[in-house]
């Protein structure tokens, strides 16, 4: 039988107890989307689900600012970090937001009519380069800011997650291609995605959230990873983190760690800069008894992070938008 993860073999939803369990219930009921894979990867390393769907809960569906103009933001990280499974999964949420114009239209890769959502959905692909926000100021009030910031990091988050790990196909046979299905797939999450959710209601072990709490518990679960790694990869990839320009790397990855020699630091530094380039080798290679699904999702979760905190940390405040 045919499966979206890649390299890890998930317990079937049906059967979480405890925090899992209590993860799958809200994002039922505030995402609108029982049990979705992007998640479920997750489900192996609770302990990374848990401020993974509290980051993005509290910032794209409780946070302050239009869901709309955070769908946006979220496409346009996807896009720059070509992520096939968001860009498509995005698509079908600015359909369930009622504005279906739009949806189709980035569909076939126009820019927006409405300047406000053009600038918007280009800040989100700038948001790859770190730094390369400049001083220019947010497309968005500065109120909204936590909002649209979380929704950034917690994609670039997710992104790297889906790549590494899940397969391209967000429906079977790639069905969200046509505009139709993409189109009644966002209507039967319109209810859902329009109503209100109440910030703050991100469990307890979630460390209670919004945003900022959100992602400094996703902060600390995801650089735990490091522990996976020998103090010289640590050093390494972090070295090779603080140089990253933002580019994807070029098709020739001599310049990358040997999977042979290295694997754990190349696994790495691939799921930071190019997590769909993770090859059946480069897993293999690292793969031994004691290096568990758990422990996969950690290391890919690792690097994910190490990403997400380059960008942060080389974000420019910019000055309000007047």
């Amino acid at each position: 039988m045919s499966t979206p993860f890649r390299y890890t073999r998930p317990l079937p939803p049906k059967s979480a107890t405890g925090p899992v369990a209590e993860v799958y219930e809200q994002l039922s009921r505030d995402f609108g989307i029982d049990e979705p894979v992007t998640f479920v990867v997750l489900s192996s390393a609770p302990e990374l689900l848990a401020p993974a769907w509290a980051l993005m809960r509290e910032s794209l569906i409780a946070g302050p600012g239009s869901r709309t103009g955070k769908e946006l933001a979220a496409l346009g990280v996807s896009l720059a970090n070509r992520c096939p499974f968001c860009v498509d999964a995005h698509t079908m949420l600015l359909h369930a937001t009622g504005d279906h114009a739009l949806a189709e239209r980035v569909a076939r890769g126009e820019r927006p009519v409405n300047e406000e959502h053009a600038r918007v959905l280009e800040w989100g692909r700038h948001t790859r380069v770190p730094g390369g926000l400049g001083a220019a100021p947010y497309p968005f009030p500065r109120e909204h800011a936590p909002g649209y910031l979380g929704t950034v990091f917690a994609f670039h988050f997710i992104n790297r997650i889906v790549s590494a790990l899940l397969t391209e196909d967000l429906l079977p046979g790639n069905a969200q291609r046509f505009r139709a299905v993409r189109s009644l797939a966002g209507r039967t999450l319109a209810r859902t995605v329009r109503r209100p959710a109440r910030p703050g209601e991100a469990p307890a072990w979630a460390d209670g959230t919004p945003v900022g709490v959100a992602y400094a518990a996703l902060l600390r679960a995801a650089m735990a990873g490091a522990g996976l790694l020998g103090t010289d990869d640590q050093d390494l990839v972090e070295e090779v983190l603080l140089d990253w320009d933002g580019s994807h790397p070029p098709l020739d990855l001599s310049r990358f760690p040997d999977r042979r020699e290295r694997p754990g630091a190349r696994l790495v530094l691939l799921a930071a800069l190019a997590p769909y380039r993770i090859t059946d080798e480069d897993v293999a290679a690292w793969r031994r008894p004691e290096h568990t699904d758990h422990t996969l999702v950690h290391l890919v979760a690792y690097g994910a992070f190490l990403a997400v905190d380059r960008i942060e940390s080389a974000l420019h405040r910019p000055i309000a938008r007047t």
